[in-house]
């Protein structure tokens, strides 16, 4: 399936030069546990990393650092690891997998953010895929019970 057709897109992003403080309201106006930072937050922008609620926890208040004076440009995770709109899910994971991230922006052709796909995305879609695949099972069954009677 390809990343397009399943990645979240509305995505909440937010500028660098935005303080932390700042990206903690965002996340709990927008109800998420992650934010894209961009290069142009007026658009759509270019991904430049990723910051997380974790990430503000651990690594901002854990350390004892201000919130109002510290940037998410400084506690972005870097170099951003991204996605392709025409990849699939399977790559997605594999590349999830190989850099030990939870969270891919999905970026079109051009380079843009157009959406984010989370483990939990893949998690629910593979569920759910599962869930058919255990219906299939079951009715064959039933049916084969029927023909035999």
């Amino acid at each position: 399936m390809l990343l397009k057709e399943v990645c979240t897109a509305s995505v909440v992003s937010c500028g660098p030069q935005t303080t932390v403080l700042q990206a903690a309201s965002l996340m709990r106006h927008r109800h998420v546990g992650d934010l894209v930072v961009v290069d142009d937050p007026q658009d759509e922008g270019i991904p430049l990393g990723v910051v997380t609620d974790r990430d503000i926890v651990l690594e901002v208040l854990g350390n004892g650092l201000d919130p109002a004076k510290t940037t998410v440009g400084s506690l972005m995770r870097k170099p951003v690891v991204i996605a392709h709109e025409s990849e699939d899910t399977t790559q997605a994971i594999e590349r999830m997998h190989a850099h030990g991230v939870r969270r891919l922006p999905v970026v079109a052709q051009e380079g843009q953010v157009i959406g984010i796909i989370t483990l939990n995305d893949l998690l629910r879609l593979f569920v759910a895929d599962a869930n058919l695949l255990l219906g299939v099972m079951t009715k064959g069954q039933i049916n084969e019970q029927h023909a035999r009677r």
